[in-house]
């Protein structure tokens, strides 16, 4: 049965189902603490103090950003659905502990150790569906599993409101668990497909490993497109981070509304209009290459020009209606950008180097994430989180005008030869 399911030809939407439930659970996982920690400061005190929960969630990513590179190296070299089987199974199991925690460190701990599982997921889930998908439904099906990441940060949003009505340790303890048992289906629906073949006559070593590695690396940052993406990449994760991490606090301080109202508002707000943003990004990217070869970098600027007015929202109005705005152009936008990462890469990067590419890409970009977690948790103490978001709005444009100007693709899928 699994044999001739593999065998159809709707496998490779298959793989992205599949895939899809594990990049729900990918971004559940990790939002949930932004939404509990009050739920959590009974049991927790340290979590009182707002530079304490940046710390939180700067380890996470920070850890996660320099795994990001051995990740995407590992991907491109090893079997990719082992990785990520492999990946879902410790990470569910360390949200699983994290309800059994019961001071600031044990929580500090396991969230570091969240952030080095859940870095080996996405490089490989990337580069996994951009080989089963090829020029006409690469951005959609890419999409397509990018909204389960949305929807999963919606979810972790209602976080705050499970907790207020089971415990907060129920919530780590259901949703890890769910993750471990589908870890065990993934074992026996999900199939590797590598486009490219290593040299069989190489015998494998960690010599020979090292000398393949250092020679992709030289690869990319030979090549100036790669860091015009790196930039790219980078400076639209400061106000993408922000949002995620700190929207909820700035709708509680700005709107002044209890934090199991303002953690769902804020992140199924963004989360939703990002659902639709990756697919209606999704959709005209793939229409617009096949006309033009700047199709996908045109549709990824517009989605990050909509973010511009929201970051200015954010940081000036105290109006509920406006502020909710804000967010809903923001998710929008911002999804609109995030689902064409992996294919404007693979329109300049060959398949046998895409994970790492996209590991190094994520490696910038959650650091750029860290860096402005923690400067916005000292913000909040000194009550200037809201100034920060207007002057975000500015590296965005940079961003914009950066990669137009640039970028110059030659085809819409980068080969071997070409």
């Amino acid at each position: 049965m699994i044999a001739k399911l593999n065998e159809k030809k709707s496998y490779p939407w298959i793989v992205v189902g599949l895939l899809w439930f594990v990049a729900l659970l990918n971004y559940l996982d990790r939002q949930m603490l932004s939404t509990m920690k009050s739920a959590m400061m009974d049991d927790i005190p340290e979590l009182a103090k707002a530079e304490n929960f940046g710390l939180l969630m700067a380890i996470f990513l920070w850890i996660y950003a320099l795994m990001s590179p051995v990740s995407g190296i590992i991907a491109d070299r090893f079997n990719r659905k082992r990785i990520i089987i492999g990946s879902l199974f410790i990470w569910s199991g360390v949200t699983m502990a994290m309800g059994y925690a019961t001071t600031f460190n044990q929580i500090y701990i396991l969230r570091g150790i969240m952030g080095f599982s859940e870095a080996f997921y996405i490089p490989a889930a990337l580069s996994l569906i951009a080989d089963y998908h090829q020029e006409k439904t690469r951005s959609f099906a890419i999409a397509i599993h990018t909204t389960g990441i949305y929807l999963g940060q919606a979810l972790g949003g209602f976080g705050a409101t499970v907790s207020k009505h089971f415990s907060w340790h129920f919530s780590f303890h259901s949703v890890g668990l769910l993750g471990v048992l589908y870890s065990v289906i993934l074992i026996f629906f999900l199939q590797e497909k590598k486009t490219y073949i290593f040299d069989p006559t190489k015998k494998s070593s960690i010599r020979y490993e090292f000398r393949q590695m250092f020679k992709g690396l030289g690869i990319l940052f030979g090549n100036i497109s790669f860091w015009v993406l790196l930039f790219y990449f980078a400076s639209p994760s400061l106000p993408g981070w922000a949002a995620k991490n700190w929207l909820p606090t700035l709708f509680t301080e700005t709107l002044h509304l209890d934090m199991a109202l303002a953690g769902p508002i804020a992140t199924v707000t963004i989360s939703m209009s990002s659902f639709f943003g990756v697919l209606i990004g999704g959709a005209i990217s793939d229409r617009w290459v096949m006309k033009h070869l700047k199709g996908r970098i045109y549709t990824s600027a517009i989605g990050l020009f909509l973010t511009i007015p929201a970051l200015f929202l954010f940081g000036y109005c105290c109006d509920t209606a406006a502020i909710v705005f804000g967010a809903i152009l923001f998710g929008l936008g911002f999804g609109i950008y995030d689902t064409n990462n992996m294919p404007i890469l693979c329109q300049f990067v060959a398949p046998r180097y895409r994970a790492t590419g996209y590991g190094i890409m994520n490696f910038v970009g959650i650091s750029a994430g860290a860096v402005i977690t923690e400067f916005l948790g000292k913000a909040a103490d000194n009550g200037g989180m809201r100034h920060v978001f207007v002057l975000l709005l500015f590296v965005v444009v940079s961003a914009i005008v950066l990669q137009l100007v640039s970028l110059h693709p030659k085809t819409i899928d980068m080969t071997e030869g070409n």
